[in-house]
């Protein structure tokens, strides 16, 4: 109930606001959101399947957002900031597909 009151507070507070975000952040925010909604559907898997920990969500969640963007930001370094964007973007939505999948055979009883 409280994720989705703070979930609800954070989509109410993004639209009445509008942040912006800095030019130089943009590359790194759609990366950062496929990372937040991989460990998003792994959290939502693992309550399905009676495993959940809250800590062990935050802990995925915030390393899977800064491991993410690292990659992004190494390629960037290293002048192959969009393959590895690409490479990030692959292995996360496999692993979110992967994840739904499993939430599907789960609700579904499949």
């Amino acid at each position: 109930m409280i994720a989705v009151v703070g979930l609800v507070i954070g989509v109410v507070a993004g639209l009445v606001l509008q942040p912006t975000v800095p030019v130089v952040l943009q590359p790194y925010l759609p990366i950062a959101v496929v990372a937040a909604l991989d460990a998003l559907f792994g959290g939502l898997r693992a309550m399905l399947d009676g495993l959940f920990d809250d800590k062990v969500f935050l802990v995925s969640f915030l390393s899977n957002v800064i491991v993410a963007g690292f990659i992004v930001f190494l390629g960037d370094q290293l002048g192959v900031g969009s393959q590895l964007s690409t490479a990030v973007v692959v292995v996360l939505g496999i692993r979110i597909f992967s994840n739904v999948a499993s939430i599907r055979r789960h609700i579904f009883k499949a």
